[in-house]
């Protein structure tokens, strides 16, 4: 069958070039290559993108815009490129567009306790920012160092201080976000309270680019804490029996900032990885803890709950070097575990804290079933576990991983939990958006997906399928 395009691709670049004339625009080169797939979801993508477009301005991306809507392109929205399931690699003949040239901070406001950031500005120099100021941005991911201010919003990534903050939607105050059609809207404002209108500001936080591009974000700070910063570690016999531990301390009133769950093969990968020396055996657990404004009292209550809940080997302490390397630990985590496989599935899924004890459960009892070798860790105080399934012989994933990986989104769901609590949707699982939201939520999404973005041309196949 004859195809006959009503454009060569030199007409589609020159279009691109004339309409987005400060981008760098990259073809089939290594550049291109190398920010098709990022290596985490996928080591290659269907085909090959048509172009990388690092934009350096909204005139930019307005012309990629305006490219893409004539010449029906796909386009993927792309900051630092952290994604862990399939949302921000290259569609075959589409257009990668990078924002991480957008990377300024624009204002931080002592007085208002907010700041204005481009979304290409990368958490941890936020937070660094903020400090110099008396104040500091509270969402904390684990890939803090690396992962944007852009693409968490997109993604509403979580991290280690969600269980006292929130996640990045609980500190989005509003948006500046470039619709399909290349008109720029402000949705939200400079306040923590807003009533009027529908709220379409968390409409967009999440929506993985398939909405709009997000080209400006005004983010909630807060002031340091006065008080001291306490760090603790302590272990029991189980996730399970740690799960139990955090929910007493989660209802107690003391506020812990951070609470850590790792299961006993992490904290041996760990050891491995780190040549530390905490593990006592394969099935106990290591939580990992913090309050940023600690008095005596807390100390006193938290560890007679910790003792009282099982917990033994608890350690607290206020020297910031050794507070330090407990988190550090946490976020060496994915490397310690990665190194004891060939091939990985890191999940992501959430259920309310009564029930996380049942969920640890039922992980290992899901690979001693399938025999899978499962890691698992997470954090425990919004009862948010990733389980991660490691394999050596085949690239694709094996049969019982796939099933282990089904029977646990069906217990999450079944617990009144979700499959994606932080790393978004992406390709991985927008096939489950019917078993987890519904058949009736399950088309408003694509309705709603209809109005911003009728062409399709915005991120299409991820977030809904």
């Amino acid at each position: 069958m004859s195809v006959f395009t009503a454009y060569s691709q030199e007409e589609v670049i020159d279009e691109l070039k004339h309409r987005a004339p400060h981008a760098e625009i990259h073809l089939d080169d290594e550049i291109a290559a190398k920010h098709a797939a990022n290596g985490k979801a996928e080591s290659t993508i269907d085909g090959r993108i048509l172009a990388y477009v690092a934009v350096g301005d909204k005139d930019d991306i307005r012309g990629v815009l305006k490219t893409a809507i004539k010449f029906h392109l796909p386009i993927v929205p792309q900051t630092a490129d952290t994604s862990t399931v399939i949302g921000a690699d290259g569609l075959n003949g589409g257009i990668i567009l990078s924002l991480a040239r957008m990377n300024k901070i624009v204002e931080v406001n002592e007085d208002d306790l907010l700041a204005v950031v481009e979304p290409g500005v990368i958490n941890q120099d936020l937070d660094q920012a903020a400090r110099q100021h008396g104040l500091f941005y509270a969402p904390d991911p684990a890939s803090k160092p690396i992962s944007s201010i852009g693409g968490n919003v997109s993604t509403n990534a979580g991290g280690l201080s969600g269980v006292k903050y929130g996640a990045t939607k609980d500190s989005v105050l509003g948006l500046k976000v470039m619709l399909a059609n290349g008109k720029e809207i402000k949705v939200g404002g400079r306040t923590t309270k807003q009533a009027f209108g529908y709220n379409l500001t968390q409409l967009f936080v999440g929506s993985e680019g398939t909405l709009g591009i997000i080209t400006e974000i005004t983010l909630r700070l807060f002031p340091i804490p006065i008080g001291k910063k306490i760090y603790g570690v302590a272990f029991f016999d189980n996730m399970a029996k740690l799960a139990e531990g955090v929910h007493a301390l989660r209802i107690s009133g003391l506020y812990p900032s951070m609470l850590e769950g790792l299961d006993g093969k992490t904290v041996q990968a760990l050891d491995q990885y780190k040549q530390t020396h905490y593990a006592k055996s394969a099935s106990s657990s290591m939580l990992i803890f913090m309050f940023d404004d600690a008095g005596e009292t807390q100390l006193q209550i938290s560890q007679k709950i910790l003792q009282e809940q099982g917990a033994w080997k608890i350690q607290i302490t206020d020297d910031p070097a050794q507070g330090e390397k407990l988190i550090q630990l946490r976020r060496d985590m994915l490397p310690a575990v990665f190194a004891n496989g060939k091939y990985y599935i890191m999940e992501d899924m959430a259920v309310p804290s009564s029930k996380l004890a049942e969920m640890a459960d039922y992980i290992v009892q899901v690979g001693d079933e399938l025999q899978v070798n499962i890691y698992t860790a997470g954090h425990a105080g919004d009862g948010n576990l990733h389980p991660t399934l490691l394999w050596n012989d085949q690239p694709q994933a094996p049969a019982n991983v796939i099933e282990a990986t089904r029977r646990l989104f069906h217990k999450a769901l079944d617990l009144g939990g979700t499959i994606s609590g932080e790393h978004a949707v992406g390709m991985s699982k927008n096939q489950w958006n019917n078993e987890e939201l519904g058949e009736d939520v399950d088309v408003l999404q694509h309705q709603i997906k209809t109005l911003f973005d009728p062409m399709n041309i915005l991120n299409p196949k991820r977030k809904i399928n």
